[in-house]
């Protein structure tokens, strides 16, 4: 099964997998602005609004968004670490991001842009990934690491951040 480069999470790992998130991060799924941001966001996060991408002809920005986001997360676990793919109360993935989106290949599940759904990417140690939260339009993207490679460049696509990162902690 970890062969594949894309897996269905079974139904135990799920639970498992979700009931971790939901621990660590004190997951609170609201629409409400109240109850924002719908995760505890972690010392080492940055959150940026993803109304830049509202006004993009073309979907250009919220192309280059999607492949920083993506490449970022490759870059930052080993060739044969895999990720998670979480779509809350839907189908949830394991997946090997050195190993998808080539020729032939099957392509990442879901998407860092939260479409309708919080969309959450995690290393399997649960240290670095994004979180897509669909209803204040936002992605919070967390893990030192990842952050080095990808803040600058989130910042010229989405503008400045939100909430976390060195200037507004």
């Amino acid at each position: 099964m970890k062969s594949e480069s894309v897996t269905e999470l079974p139904q135990a790992e799920y639970r498992s997998v979700w009931n971790r998130f939901d621990a660590e991060f004190a997951f609170r799924p609201s629409m409400d602005p109240a109850e924002w941001p719908a995760i505890k966001e972690p010392a080492d996060s940055v959150t940026w609004s993803l109304a830049a991408l509202d006004e993009d002809p073309g979907d250009v920005r919220l192309d280059r968004f999607v492949a920083v986001v993506k490449q970022g997360l490759t870059a930052c676990v080993e060739p044969e670490d895999r990720l998670y793919a979480l779509d809350w109360q839907h189908t949830s993935y394991s997946f090997a991001p050195h190993r998808v989106s080539g020729r032939g290949e099957n392509s990442w599940p879901l998407s860092p842009y939260p479409n309708g759904d919080y969309y959450i990417y995690l290393s399997q140690d649960f240290r670095l990934g994004s979180f897509g939260h669909p209803w204040e339009s936002s992605v919070c993207l967390f893990g030192q690491k990842l952050l080095d490679a990808v803040a600058a460049e989130l910042d010229d696509v989405l503008g400045p951040p939100l909430r976390g990162g060195p200037s507004l902690t």
